[in-house]
This record gives structure tokens, sequence and C-alpha cells, in this order.
């Protein structure tokens, strides 16, 4: 005897997931692309299916019940299991072609993986690259990216990827605010918040600071950078990005408890698609020929007016 309950489909499910993220049929069926009144239906008919009442209907939206909740957790599941098939499939399709979406920070992409990202292309003109600048994880098992470029002391069990490196940090100021005479000064500090508020760099200002000297804060590791160069004050950087700039200098010697490894992560479905893999290859090649940078080993001069490194 054929059981109503088999009738339900992927597009039933997807609908379910959909209400419950939402809240609102409406907006359910524009994050869809179905209009309301079919969206109302197919919930009515899997409500009628199941036996069951998947949404209590209340003037503020809908609110699942607990089999709605059953309901959205296995949409959820089956959500993954299609896109990881997809992606496995569609991946040793595409080969070195195609898009390519890679997250990382700002403080990374700017002035060390951007040239990375210029050469990669000179090579595989035809791979279309996007990137997602961030500090929050996306989710690279749903696709909302590719690869993740991180700077992590603890990168996420599902992921496949490398540890390539150690980002050493140290504190910066702005080169012509140097006094040579006695290389110190009562200094303002800039800071981090919001996102980065847990940063170890802000904690070790605030125990070694007073309050009153930290003057500036910002949520970007890019924005403290700007800052100290336009002379609000010194602040701790990545060397990676502060001995690329040539109008900043150490200021101290790198604090080896700021230090975070560097890694590129990818998600184990597509790791051998031939994008994917052209493109970690390339980069853990450069960046091997940059380790001496990221980790601070090249400091430069302040006295060379050229801006290259003390190791050049």
């Amino acid at each position: 005897m054929h059981d109503p309950r088999y009738d339900l489909s992927w597009d039933d499910l997807r609908i379910i997931q959909s209400i419950g993220r939402t809240g609102a049929v409406a907006m359910a069926a524009e994050m869809l692309g179905i209009n309301t009144s079919t969206i109302a239906r197919r919930l009515a008919k899997a409500e009628e299916t199941l036996g069951v009442t998947l949404f209590d209907r209340r003037r503020t939206g809908y609110l699942a019940t607990s089999e709605g909740e059953e309901m959205i957790a296995l949409a959820g599941r089956v959500e993954l299991d299609v896109i990881s098939v997809t992606r496995r499939v569609s991946s040793r399709m595409q080969g070195h072609a195609g898009d390519l979406r890679i997250t990382t920070s700002d403080s990374i992409l700017h002035h060390f993986l951007t040239p990375i990202i210029a050469d990669f292309k000179a090579i595989n003109p035809e791979i279309r690259v996007e990137t997602i600048v961030g500090n929050h994880t996306l989710n690279l098992a749903r696709g909302e990216s590719d690869i993740a470029v991180r700077a992590t002391n603890n990168p996420p069990e599902n992921l496949f990827g490398r540890k390539v490196a150690t980002i050493a940090w140290a504190p910066y100021g702005r080169l012509g605010d140097l006094v040579q005479s006695t290389g110190t000064l009562e200094r303002q500090w800039i800071s981090y918040c919001g996102d980065l508020s847990g940063l170890r760099a802000v904690r070790v200002l605030e125990e070694n600071v007073s309050q009153d000297d930290i003057t500036y804060r910002t949520g970007s590791v890019a924005g403290v950078a700007a800052a100290i160069a336009a002379g609000m004050g010194a602040g701790f950087l990545p060397c990676m990005l502060g001995d690329l700039m040539p109008e900043l200098t150490r200021i101290g010697e790198i604090e080896p408890l700021l230090s975070d490894d560097l890694w590129l992560l990818t998600h184990p479905d597509i790791r051998k698609s031939g994008r994917v893999c052209a493109f970690m290859s390339h980069c853990i090649d450069a960046i091997s020929k940059r380790r001496g940078l990221i980790e601070g080993l090249e400091r430069r001069d302040p006295a060379k007016a050229d801006g290259q490194s003390a190791a050049d």
C-alpha cells in the first residue's frame, strides 16, 4: 500500500526550511522565487500528508512546532548532501576554469594575498576569482566559499587544509614619528574592537597601557595600520602587514604571545577540484617564499629610504 508520506519532495523540504528561517510565508516565497500562494498551498499539503502541524501561525510570524523543527533539521541535512554531491560532480568537470571564491581578512588580502592572486590569475586566466573579506567564518560546507585563508590557532576540524606559516605580531609606529635619540616616546595607542575585541593584542595593551592612552579603536586590522600611518598612535600589527607599509616601522620586538597560525582551508568534498588544487598549490608555493616576511624575519631598516627589508 502506498504511503503518502513518500510523496514529500526536496522542494517541500526547502519550503519548510525557508519558512523556518524567515518566520514568514512572504519572505520564504521571496527567498525561493516562488509566489506566496504556492508556498502556502505546499505547506498546507505537507502538513496534511504528515498529519501534523509544522508551524504555529502567530501574529508575529510562523513559529516551528517540535515536528516542524525536526523537518527543518532534516532539510538542513538533505541540503548538505545535495551540495556535497553536486560539488564533487561539478568539480570533476570544471578543471582549471570556473569560479573560485576565497574568504580572508582585510589584513591578509590587501598587501599580501592580492599579489599572489594576481600571479595566479595570470597563469589561470579562465578562473574567475571572488574574494570575500571578513573576520567571521563562512560555511564552506554550504558553498559560501571555496577556500579560506585564515589566521587561526584552531582551524575547524571538518575542513581540509594546511598550516603554511606562523604569523608574527609586533608594535608599530609611523616612521616619521620615530625618535632616534631615545628610541621611546610616551605614546597614544590604537587598539581593536567589535569582532576583533577578542584578539590577544587587545589584552596585551590593556594590561600594559593606561586606558587614557588608548585613544582609538577599530574592528579592522587594516584600519589600525591606516590609523598608525595617519599619525593617530602606535599599535600592534601582523608583521606581514606592518613590514610591507613603508610609512610604518617597528617600535619594539616581536610579541610571541600574539602569534597566529596561517592556514589554507577548503572543504573535503572539493579539495580535488582542479581550480581549488591549482590555487592551493600556487598559494603554498608563494607563501613559502615569503615565510620570512610572515614570521617577522625581514625587518625593514628605517634608515633605508627605498623601503627594502634589512634581509635584502
